[in-house]
């Protein structure tokens, strides 16, 4: 029987201590870090970017199939891609958390674990947060902060006509690693006896469960002299994102859907689910690549990083918001992805 201590025992401050007691700095701007009323924190003449979620139980991430850790890993990655959107480099991190006395100091040092893990493997400091009860259910929020050159930040609002439109990585693997994660849900609550087929989704069932922020394009775009002309993440589908630069840039778009970059894991569940593959990329959600516009002049740049794609190209606003299809019809492009009050 795994060791279970009561976190009433620890109390609220004890329980603070407790979970942050290894805490480390990495960052010469994080001046006062947790343990007193609140962090100080120096970037030096750059300019601060700010971020924050709020994770819910039940609404964002289901325990029977969510590990602890990788929840906690998730919770920051999700805010440092949102950093990554505005071109920023994230540096610091509060986390504050609401729990049941269904959870155990045990499983917190799990949460926490995956917490650090991301901490660690992105080089920023966690500085403070907040511990409270919560009559359902796990909730976490987390804030980010990064930095960015003064007015080298990158927003919604800029792309021009006759821009590329670009996306990192591959996209709908995620949802489609939740539908299967939910389908052998499903089946064990009815068979118990059975174990859960995984194997074969690795791929898809860990860009659910732990996304990465794309750190990594920043650094390539910003050694290669490349400034986009809008940035967002892709954390509700990528047409929802795209209507969203359309929207606050005032420009219409084209986007080709033998060019959306697609996983052939993700083909391959997208077969067996009886589920279109274009249409997990194109709504899926919680992909967290980038999507971004670049000037034409950057195309030879833009095609030296086989992780970036060329999906599509800016239109005027009249034009609208457009997905054309290998087979030859043009579609009003739909924004169908996750609305959190639907």
């Amino acid at each position: 029987m795994p060791e279970r201590t009561e976190i009433a025992s620890l109390g609220e401050f004890g329980l603070i201590e407790h979970l942050t007691r290894d805490n480390e700095t990495r960052n010469a701007g994080t001046l006062l870090s947790v343990g007193d009323d609140a962090a100080v924190i120096d970037h030096f003449g750059r300019q601060t970017v700010i971020t924050t979620d709020l994770l819910l139980e039940g609404i964002h991430f289901d325990l029977s199939y969510t590990p602890l850790k990788h929840l906690g890993y998730k919770a920051v990655a999700v805010n440092l891609s949102d950093l990554c959107a505005m071109m920023a480099v994230p540096t610091q991190i509060t986390v504050s958390i609401g729990i049941s006395n269904r959870f155990s100091v045990e499983a917190l040092e799990e949460l926490y674990s995956g917490i650090y893990a991301a901490c660690e493997r992105y080089q920023v400091d966690l500085i403070g947060g907040d511990t409270s009860s919560s009559l359902r259910g796990l909730v976490i929020s987390v804030t980010a902060l990064g930095e960015v050159a003064p007015d080298q930040f990158v927003t919604r609002a800029g792309a021009q006509v006759n821009d590329l439109i670009c996306v990192s990585g591959d996209l709908g693997a995620a949802y489609l690693g939740l539908q299967i994660l939910e389908r052998e849900k499903k089946i064990y609550l009815e068979h118990p006896d059975l174990q859960p087929e995984l194997e074969t989704h690795t791929y898809c069932i860990g860009r659910q469960l732990k996304p990465e922020p794309r750190t990594d394009i920043v650094k390539f775009l910003q050694e290669n002299s490349i400034v986009p002309t809008s940035m967002i993440d892709v954390s509700d589908g990528l047409s929802s994102e795209l209507l969203h630069l359309c929207r606050r840039s005032a420009v219409g778009c084209v986007v080709h859907d033998d060019k959306l970059p697609i996983h052939a894991e993700a083909r391959a569940a997208a077969d067996e689910l009886h589920l279109s593959a274009v249409t997990a990329a194109l709504s899926g959600g919680e992909d967290y690549e980038l999507l971004f516009t670049v000037a034409q002049s950057d195309y030879e740049r833009i095609i030296k990083n086989p992780g970036i794609a060329v999906v599509g190209y800016v239109t005027e606003a009249d034009k609208g918001a457009l997905l054309q299809t290998k087979a030859g019809p043009v579609h009003k492009l739909q924004a169908q992805g996750w609305n959190a009050f639907q």
